[in-house]
């Protein structure tokens, strides 16, 4: 499984419904591009004000590597980045192979 983490920084100027745009296209890709299992959206509300300005997340999971190789040229994947990159002010994106081992999940209250 492969984690897709973007940080998000839209132009000041980017009007909300722009954004929710975005938000659409993006969670609309699991079920336009074979092997995206999950799409997460969020907007950053961290009282510890260390965003760096950076305003919304995407938290994309692969099935496995051939599944983010679809998805890189997929048409689709155009699509978005037509209606994303013009209100695009900043972004880090970092990807990483899920280890065993390397997740835990609660089974409830600790």
């Amino acid at each position: 499984m492969i984690r897709h983490i973007l940080l998000i920084a839209f132009k000041p100027d980017t009007l909300p419904a722009q954004i929710d745009a975005v938000r659409t296209a993006f969670l609309a890709i699991p079920h336009q591009v074979s092997g995206v299992t999950a799409v997460e959206w969020g907007e950053n509300d961290s009282p510890e004000g260390r965003d760096d300005g950076f305003t919304h997340s995407v938290l994309m999971t692969f099935a496995d590597e051939a599944a983010r190789q679809r998805y890189l040229p997929h048409p689709d994947h155009d699509a978005l980045k037509a209606i994303f990159r013009p209100v695009l002010e900043r972004i880090i994106v970092l990807d990483y192979t899920l280890q065993a081992g390397d997740r835990v999940v609660s089974e409830g209250p600790l």
